[in-house]
């Protein structure tokens, strides 16, 4: 016969022991769209201690929604070339141009990157960074809930040795910081540049450009690249995405070899 609170004790005390692991880590990311997922996956695959951090229920970003919710995504060449490699499905529309299932894709990077050895923690909001000595040293969590709410609930910090901001369009996290903080960014101007309108062929180039690092141990990846240097969106095209994951994860790795 099932115990209730048997039932409640074994999802608190497993999902706190997750949580406890994870308060110093070698990589934190803000974001589990697909280049935070991606960055998550080659990390990992590398040795990496990494988490992702999500503030909302579900994962996967835009991509979930393909192009006005028709869920089909396109990639290029070499984005069909890292799908492949997370075995997921793609067929050919034109030349240089791939489609899939967006749930497909989505489902099996999450799967690859968890098996991989990544955690992803859903329902919480990266809300501020630990700065110490000049560098950004770790995340500051609130619960989602908090932050809808807004409520007056102080948040708690976990230590990351670099951090890769992956939030999108918005670049909450980095928004705040510069807020926050008196600093210059690594950008052209020193400040945030601001996303631009809707360009495809740019915005798929320059979204791989753009990763890299913005402040000292804060790399941008992905629509939040894009809007911290001052790049175009580009709409339901995916593969730059995976391949802006997918360089953030080798340039920290590198990092680590250098240190």
């Amino acid at each position: 016969m099932l115990d209730d609170v048997l039932i409640s004790r074994a999802i608190m005390e497993r999902y706190f022991k997750k949580l406890m692991e994870y308060t110093e880590m070698d990589v934190g990311i803000a974001g589990a769209g697909p280049a935070g997922l991606t960055a998550a996956y080659y990390l990992a695959k590398a040795g990496k201690k990494v988490a992702i951090f999500e503030r909302k229920l579900s994962i996967g970003g835009g991509m979930w929604g393909g192009g006005m919710m028709f869920n089909e995504i396109v990639v290029g060449d070499a984005g069909k070339e890292i799908l492949d490699e997370f075995s997921v499905k793609t067929e050919k529309y034109s030349d240089g141009y791939y489609t899939a299932d967006s749930v497909e894709a989505v489902s099996t990077i999450v799967s690859a990157a968890i098996k991989a050895g990544a955690r992803i923690f859903n329902l919480i909001s990266v809300e501020d960074l630990m700065v110490i000595d000049g560098k950004v040293d770790g995340l500051v969590l609130n619960w989602s809930a908090v932050e809808l709410a807004n409520l007056h609930v102080d948040p708690l910090t976990v230590r990351a040795r670099y951090v890769i901001e992956a939030t999108g369009h918005p670049l909450e996290v980095l928004s705040t910081l510069v807020k926050k903080n008196n600093i210059r960014l690594f950008t052209p101007s020193g400040g945030i540049e601001g996303e631009r309108s809707m360009h495809a062929a740019i915005g798929e180039k320059t979204v791989v450009e753009n990763t890299k690092e913005v402040y000292h141990n804060l790399y941008v990846a992905g629509m939040a690249a894009n809007a911290a240097f001052g790049a175009p969106r580009m709409g339901p095209i995916f593969g730059g995405m995976l391949q802006s994951g997918r360089k953030a994860a080798d340039m920290i790795i590198r990092r680590f070899k250098e240190d």
